[in-house]
């Protein structure tokens, strides 16, 4: 008997503010045609004043919840993705704890950036098969527009904000690849690139700061990194790109989920792709991804996943799951 980390449920939730391409014109010296040609973003979610990223993730919670007809006493643990947490401590999750009524299990956030998701889905997965944990929440939430400089167009125009969630139960299986849930997973960091994408705020500096990135030296990083980390996830199982029915990437830009996907040998036609309708939406973009990507139908039970993310750090990493 072997112990798996199923997927239970799916979720997501987005702000109501919808900015267009054309929105942001009036903001910053841009237009669509440029962030289209760039990104293949065309649209993105702002939250609310007063809106958090706690408010976020308990809504995309909530989805996952009644996905999975669960309540939050099932749950035993939460873990919450997220760079843009509401406060410096305490932790999101609790915050999402509480706004669930969940009074048991335990709650804390992992921040990887953009990677984010993908960390708190390997913990997860080692939770429930060391036995601490049966049933995990997983959430990846987002609230990126409060960072951006609006004076630098090259980034303000890329990045969105929204929630997912993923509830993720202990089950059986038999010990091979067509078992149901979590079948590997590749996580990596590199703390010498710090400079190409980072934030330049924080406790040191007593100010919540704005992202800065190297676009292009992210982009190589990011097609090298990520195709190799796919790769990896799936070389643990003996599996290989020809096995994968669906790769849902992290959501940054067009041409990096292309070229990715390019060196994984796997059609742009099994690659879930909603970077046009949400931005960059960081740790959220993956969680959102599933749950779009089940709600249209694309998702099915006994699909073959690849999920993978690069962020600051940096940070890298996939996993290989089986809907």
């Amino acid at each position: 008997m072997t112990i798996r980390a199923v997927v239970a449920g799916v979720g997501h939730y987005l702000p109501e503010r919808l900015v267009s391409n054309a929105d942001l014109e009036a903001l910053v010296e841009t237009s669509d045609e440029w962030i289209r040609t760039r990104s293949g973003i065309e649209r993105r979610h702002f939250a609310a004043e007063g809106q958090t990223t706690s408010d976020m993730a308990i809504r995309a919670a909530q989805a996952a919840l009644q996905d999975a007809g669960l309540t939050p006493d099932d749950l035993d643990a939460i873990i919450l993705a997220t760079s843009t947490a509401d406060l410096t401590f305490p932790s999101a999750a609790t915050m999402v704890q509480a706004g669930l009524g969940m009074t048991r299990g335990f709650a804390y956030d992992v921040q990887a950036v953009c990677a984010g998701f993908v960390f708190a889905m390997a913990n997860a997965n080692a939770l429930i098969l060391s036995g601490q944990a049966r049933r995990v929440l997983v959430i990846g939430a987002e609230t990126f527009s409060r960072l951006m400089d609006w004076s630098d167009r090259s980034t303000c125009v890329l990045f969105g904000d929204g929630a997912g969630a993923l509830i993720l139960e202990a089950a059986e299986g038999n010990g091979t690849t067509e078992d149901r849930g979590i079948l590997s997973t590749d996580l990596n960091s590199d703390g010498r690139h710090r400079d190409i994408l980072y934030v330049d705020g924080g406790v040191s500096t007593g100010t919540t700061g704005h992202l800065r990135m190297q676009g292009k030296e992210v982009f190589r990083h990011a097609v090298e990194k990520l195709a190799e980390t796919a790769h990896a996830a799936l070389a643990k199982v003996g599996l290989s790109g020809g096995d994968v029915d669906w790769i849902v990437p992290h959501q940054a830009n067009i041409r990096i989920i292309e070229a990715t996907a390019k060196r994984m040998q796997v059609p742009m036609d099994h690659v879930i792709v909603t970077v046009q309708d949400h931005g960059n939406t960081s740790a959220a973009s993956i969680p959102l991804a599933l749950s779009v990507g089940k709600a249209r139908g694309q998702i099915k039970q006994g699909d073959l996943l690849v999920t993978e993310a690069i962020g600051g750090g940096l940070a890298w990493g996939s996993v290989v799951l089986r809907w």
